[in-house]
């Protein structure tokens, strides 16, 4: 068996059959795109932040599908989660979010981690990437 093989979750394949989230948010007040240099997998997170707190979060992505999937467990993961909590969540934690991934497609993961802290610093200096 080949390192192809190996089989994505359930969860995995609900997050690409079913992406949550997918979007953009018109009243956004903070949002971050990301590109992956290796892949060239890009990963757009709109945010509604009031008093602290992720109202709604939305993304798009373009690429393979882990970064679909963990753009997809990213933006439903966040909603509700205050800004402190949001900022903490690691790559580990998407990951397990969608199932698990192989070692060479946890770089999805990064981004999604990546385009959330980036999401967030914009909003805290209010520029909207």
């Amino acid at each position: 068996m080949g390192s192809n093989a190996l089989s994505y979750s359930e969860t995995f394949k609900d997050h690409l059959a079913n992406p949550r989230n997918v979007g953009e948010l018109a009243d956004a007040n903070a949002v971050a795109e990301e590109t992956n240099p290796v892949c060239g997998d890009r990963l757009r997170l709109s945010l509604r932040i009031r008093n602290g707190r992720i109202e709604a979060a939305r993304f798009l992505a373009y690429g393979c599908p882990p970064t679909l999937a963990c753009g997809s467990a990213l933006a439903e993961m966040i909603e509700g989660m205050c800004i402190e909590d949001a900022v903490k969540l690691t790559r580990r934690e998407i990951v397990k979010a969608v199932g698990g991934l192989s070692t060479r497609k946890q770089h999805a993961a990064a981004l999604a981690i990546e385009v959330l802290r980036t999401g967030i610093e914009n909003w805290r200096h209010g520029s909207m990437a």
